[in-house]
């Protein structure tokens, strides 16, 4: 006699090969948004992802998971602050995707996902710490997918550092000194395939204050920080996924940009504006969420943070008085992860 199937609820395409049943995932965890026939987890903080059913090749779900962006450099023309790793994928075939999209996603099992959305790194602040550069944002996490902090801002004695997207470069050049403080950092650090993010933007022709010194933005999941000359060293740009991804609550989350039905995330900060900077921020965040960077005649600032949910990038902060205290770059966004699967 043949064997009768029997197709329980959530049941993809019944028996198939080696006997094993093909479902669509039952889960539960975040905010959950569905749009016709598929759901989307989002995640603005800690959770848990936790997965009752699913099996077979039904049982894949992609992901956005964007990491906590890094802090803006503070006091003395700093780099903004690199955009916090972006990885994405797109194995459900949406029309618009990210030129980062992995093509694979992820296969689900049944069991509970920790999920870990990383914080923005905090600003320097050269008047209550010795760390002038701006503080690298925290990892954020799905399953074998970790997308890395951004990377700080530099300041003149305090160097870029790497991560998702590294920070932006001070205002000055290299000296014997310091020979690495006009060097933006490196992104898609530690490296993956794609990579999650670029290099913050450097800084070669300043080597005095006279000269007027601008720091650099922070690199971003789809550009490279813009080095402070010929400037303004603006934030890069950060990346992005369809707004089906999401569903219909899409402009709740990240920015809009030049791609149309997106959001962008993963942007850097801009750098910290010179003497001649104008009033009000003077260096634009990248698109996705990056801090505007601040001038002299913004004070001491906090600059512009990093957009919450964004991983986006804290700017610089600008100064022309050398002995002046308590200036402090603006904070890294915190990050974001969401998961999207065909639930029937």
């Amino acid at each position: 006699m043949p064997i009768i199937g029997s197709f329980g609820a959530g049941s993809g395409r019944g028996f198939g090969l080696g006997g094993k049943t093909d479902q669509y995932i039952v889960a539960t965890g975040g905010t959950i948004i569905t749009c016709g026939d598929y759901k989307t987890h989002i995640f603005t903080s800690d959770g848990t992802f936790c997965v009752s059913a699913g099996a077979g090749p039904v049982a894949k779900a992609d992901y956005l998971v964007v990491a906590g962006g890094g802090g803006g450099g503070g006091f003395y023309y700093s780099g903004g602050g690199g955009a916090g790793g972006f990885r994405t994928s797109n194995s459900l075939s949406l029309p618009v995707a990210s030129p980062l999209a992995n093509g694979e996603g992820v296969t689900v099992l049944v069991q509970a996902y920790p999920i870990t959305v990383g914080g923005g790194g905090a600003g320097g602040n050269d008047g209550n710490t010795p760390q002038r550069a701006g503080f690298s944002g925290s990892n954020s996490i799905f399953s074998s997918i970790t997308s890395t902090g951004g990377g700080g801002g530099g300041h003149d004695d305090n160097p870029a550092t790497s991560g998702g997207s590294g920070g932006g470069a001070s205002g000055y050049a290299p000296t014997p000194l310091y020979p690495l403080k006009g060097a933006g950092a490196a992104g898609n650090t530690p490296p993956v395939s794609p990579p999650q993010g670029q290099a913050g933007g450097s800084t070669t022709t300043c080597t005095s204050p006279t000269t007027d010194p601008r720091g650099s933005g922070g690199g971003g999941a789809g550009g490279v920080g813009n080095p402070a000359r010929p400037g303004p060293g603006v934030g890069g740009i950060g990346s992005y996924i369809e707004d089906a991804f999401i569903g219909p609550t899409a402009p709740s989350y990240g920015e809009a940009g030049p791609v149309s039905s997106t959001r962008y995330f993963a942007a850097g900060g801009g750098g910290g504006g010179g003497p001649s900077a104008p009033s009000g921020p003077a260096t634009a965040g990248g698109i996705g969420g990056g801090g505007d960077g601040y001038g002299p005649s913004n004070g001491p600032g906090p600059a512009g943070s990093g957009t919450t949910n964004t991983g986006g990038g804290g700017g610089g902060v600008g100064n022309n008085a050398p002995n002046s205290t308590g200036y402090v770059g603006g904070s890294g966004g915190s990050g974001i992860v969401m998961i999207r699967y065909k639930f029937q």
